[in-house]
């Protein structure tokens, strides 16, 4: 992890060039899928969905909550990716579902840089690292 800066302007671009966020979609649908079907069932999705940490944290100190309040959170936000409400996830649904919350949180963060601790290998991080790379050339 790191401590990055960044606003809505980098995570709106990142999403809005199609070549890079897909390949990174991609990527990462990939490794969600382990038993290699092309299909992310709540059981592959659920490790992405606790490393968003929705409510396990209030202002960066972790809380105590009740594990079935926070696996009804998960199944949930399971539902939002299952478009077809078939109980699987494919790369399509993937893509737009993660393409929308990514326009969701550059939206609510506006235009001015803000300071956010990252994940390696993390889609913000992959937008501040794209975002740095067209600074440097």
């Amino acid at each position: 992890m790191s401590v990055e800066v960044l606003d809505g302007a980098t995570i709106v671009d990142f999403v809005e060039e199609e070549e890079a966020f897909n390949v990174s979609i991609r990527d990462r649908f990939a490794r969600l899928d382990a038993d290699h079907d092309g299909l992310l069932s709540l059981a592959e999705l659920l490790k992405e969905l606790q490393s968003l940490r929705v409510i396990e944290t209030h202002f960066g100190v972790d809380v105590e909550t009740d594990p079935r309040e926070l696996a009804r959170v998960h199944e949930l936000l399971f539902v939002q990716f299952d478009h077809d409400s078939n109980g699987k996830v494919d790369l399509e649904e993937f893509k737009s579902e993660t393409k929308r919350m990514m326009l969701a949180i550059a939206s609510g963060m506006g235009f001015l840089p803000v300071q956010m601790v990252l994940e390696e290998g993390g889609l913000l991080k992959i937008a501040v690292e794209r975002e740095s790379t067209k600074l440097a050339a």
